[in-house]
């Protein structure tokens, strides 16, 4: 969702940008760790609201390199991919990217807004070359979403993609198409999810046949997956799958349609069995749960201050080679 609409009281400051966008970096700011930030559905990697937080980060941790993940590098057409495409295929561009970005290939942090931050978690099971150290999601779909998010009235591309999928969001030409079909998981109709959504239940390795250990051992390999939840999120259904939550299956006896029951994280069982190396990276203490107040991506600076803070923009130990340090900021600032 747009961060314009969610960020507050942020002062817009100017950005240098190179190759995509990126943020400058000074030669008397400390080496940290660089940062990644994947945008959520209906924005883009420029528009004025990643600007916006780019910035307060640089301010937050001066000298960061900080990278904006792009699918097309022309905005509206960036915009548009968060609605139409194929996410597997656009998954694979975001890698080839990150892996030509020089100031990267040391390894990142990632912030992933809404269905970025599923996306990003995808990177780091099928790719992690470059590695993400710690992730932070806020109010991403990691167990998919039960309805289809609800478009603004003036938003016509997320008018026009809800209503092609609510057309058959199984449909080859849905799952080849339309990027919130690809991770719809109807528990009313769990057979059709798994057998022809192409991205959801692959990263989830939901299927036994095509269960692949070595997301696993990707994900159990960060040093934190954070997973914020809005409290009043009425777009991601149900809210709880920020948390690795879903519903239940329903129950056949139960004519009278009671109402749905949640599976909380540690219960599903994709942890009990760790599928995907959640439960071995939550045991060793590297999950953490927090919660914004609000409505989707209605980010409160009380709320994700204090995790940025903590969990991007780390001081390296080993002082940057100064001859590589000099070759990057004349990279991202653009000068001969």
């Amino acid at each position: 969702m747009l961060v314009s609409y969610a960020l507050r009281c942020l002062s817009l400051l100017p950005l240098l940008v190179w190759n995509g966008f990126a943020t400058p970096v000074h030669l008397s700011d400390p080496p940290r760790r660089p940062l990644v930030i994947w945008h959520g559905m209906g924005d883009s990697y420029a528009s004025p609201g990643m600007i916006d937080f780019m910035s307060y980060i640089k301010d937050m941790h001066p000298g960061i390199f900080i990278h904006s993940v792009y699918v097309n590098e022309t905005i509206k057409e960036d915009e548009r991919a968060g609605f139409f495409g194929n996410v597997n295929e656009q998954i694979q561009i975001v890698s080839e990217q990150l892996a030509n970005v020089t100031e990267l290939q040391g390894g990142f942090d990632a912030i992933g807004f809404s269905q970025g931050g599923q996306f990003l978690r995808a990177y780091v099971e099928r790719y992690n070359s470059p590695p993400i150290h710690n992730l932070i999601t806020f109010g991403s779909q990691h167990m998919g979403v039960s309805d289809l998010p609800v478009c603004r009235p003036w938003d016509v591309l997320c008018q026009l993609a809800r209503r092609a999928a609510r057309g058959g969001v199984y449909t080859e030409w849905a799952q080849e198409n339309l990027v919130q079909a690809q991770y719809f998981r109807d528990p009313d109709n769990l057979d059709a999810y798994l057998t022809h959504t192409k991205f959801l239940p692959s990263i989830n390795n939901e299927a036994p046949e095509t269960r692949n250990q070595t997301y696993a051992a990707r994900l159990a390999s960060l040093d934190a997956l954070v997973l914020v939840m809005f409290s009043a999120d009425k777009t991601v259904v149900p809210k709880e799958s920020a948390w690795f939550g879903s519903y239940a299956l329903p129950d056949p006896d139960d004519a009278r349609g009671a109402a749905r029951t949640l599976v909380p994280m540690r219960l599903q069982p994709l942890y009990t069995e760790d599928w995907i190396g959640l439960r071995a990276l939550d045991e060793r203490g590297g999950v953490v749960l927090e919660t914004c107040s609000g409505t989707h991506m209605q980010l409160a600076a009380e709320c994700w201050r204090p995790l940025v803070q903590r969990y991007a923009g780390a001081v390296l130990s080993e002082p940057q080679d100064p001859e590589r340090a000099a070759t990057g900021a004349q990279e991202v600032l653009g000068l001969p």
